[in-house]
């Protein structure tokens, strides 16, 4: 009989969380000192917890960053580095992601286009497969799928059920040809999701995803849905506020209705530039006893907290200042990757 695997929720036990640091070749260069402190904050907050594995994009770049680490005061006893050559930071969406069936963890390697031919990735797409020739992962299995899917545009419960837009999964400039059956009988057989709840809306203006779910709406458990909100006078009103009235329409498994809960909507932010960038609550990590929030020195960063303290009870909410993020149309959810507990990684 076939091993059954599925993808679990991002609550359960983890082993590790995985950053991909910036470099002086990727579009961090100008800032790179600025967001370079975000990830000294990342690795000091998430190492309280658990074991991070950083990705270098060379040798001479994990000295430098070991450097810094040190400089920073971060233990490194729960640091382990590899190396994979890069073209950018979202490990969220090259890193592979991880099913559990009952002999334990497999790590899926699929594929990754630059959120649909946007930008540069054919380095981002090997980095999983670089990772593993390199035994990264000791002895954990692994697969290469050959569908197009990033990890920020999927959310489940861990029992089966895909939370997911459309917009950003069932697009021709990532798969083309396959229909939504297709893709729903790919992402069954390797992440074993029997329920699929498909939005047709929610966007947040400068996100260049196509509508990643970890921008709009995630599971705080089985039975409960935090999300994304907007400002009367947001041009983004209208998209959000269908959204919303989609989620409403979604049902349990038993048939009950999901527990809402909104996050603080945000005034638009802009960028030195003038250029709207999406800023959002709803990128947050959940690691082991604690939740990472994006936070952007605004005011609603108090009532997010607060939303995420009555969420997530028992578990500490850190806030993390992400405005250097945002500047490259992403947050913090999008740069990290987790891998639950039976994924190991080699020191």
């Amino acid at each position: 009989m076939k091993q059954q695997y599925s993808l679990p929720a991002e609550w359960v036990a983890q082993s590790a969380v995985m950053l991909t640091w910036p470099h002086a070749n990727t579009d961090w260069a100008e800032q790179l000192e600025t967001v370079e402190q975000v990830y000294l904050t990342l690795t000091q907050q998430i190492t309280r917890f658990q074991p991070l594995l950083i990705v270098c994009n060379s040798p001479q770049h994990q000295k430098t960053v070991a450097e810094k680490i040190a400089q920073y005061g971060i233990s490194t006893a729960r640091i382990s580095f590899a190396l994979a050559a890069s073209n950018d930071t979202w490990a969220r969406d090259h890193a592979p992601l991880t099913c559990i069936g009952n002999d334990g963890a497999q790590l899926l390697d699929f594929q990754f286009n630059g959120w649909g031919n946007k930008y540069p990735s054919e380095l981002d797409n090997q980095i999983s497969q670089t990772l593993f020739e390199a035994g990264t992962f000791d002895s954990t299995p692994h697969q290469t799928i050959p569908l197009i899917l990033e990890g920020g545009a999927i959310e489940t419960d861990g029992d089966g059920t895909l939370l997911a837009t459309r917009s950003s999964v069932l697009t021709e400039s990532r798969n083309p040809g396959l229909s939504q059956a297709d893709i729903e009988a790919i992402l069954s057989n390797a992440l074993g999701f029997d329920r699929f709840l498909w939005l047709n809306h929610g966007h947040l203006t400068g996100d260049d995803t196509d509508g990643h779910i970890d921008t709009l709406a995630r599971f705080a458990d089985s039975e409960t849905i935090l999300y994304a909100t907007a400002t009367a006078d947001d041009p983004d009103l209208p998209e959000m506020e269908a959204m919303a009235a989609e989620l409403r329409q979604f049902r349990q498994r038993d048939g009950q209705p999901y527990k809402l809960v909104p996050l603080p909507a945000i005034p638009p932010i802009t960028d030195e530039s003038g250029e709207r960038v999406p800023a959002g609550y709803a990128n947050f990590l959940i690691i082991n006893q604690a939740v990472l929030l994006p936070i952007y020195n605004i005011t609603e960063d108090e009532a997010a907290l607060r939303c995420l303290e009555r969420c997530f009870p028992g578990r500490e909410i850190i806030p993390i200042d992400c405005m250097p993020l945002i500047r490259q149309n992403g947050s913090l959810h999008c740069i990290t990757m987790q891998f639950p507990e039976p994924v190991t990684i080699a020191r």
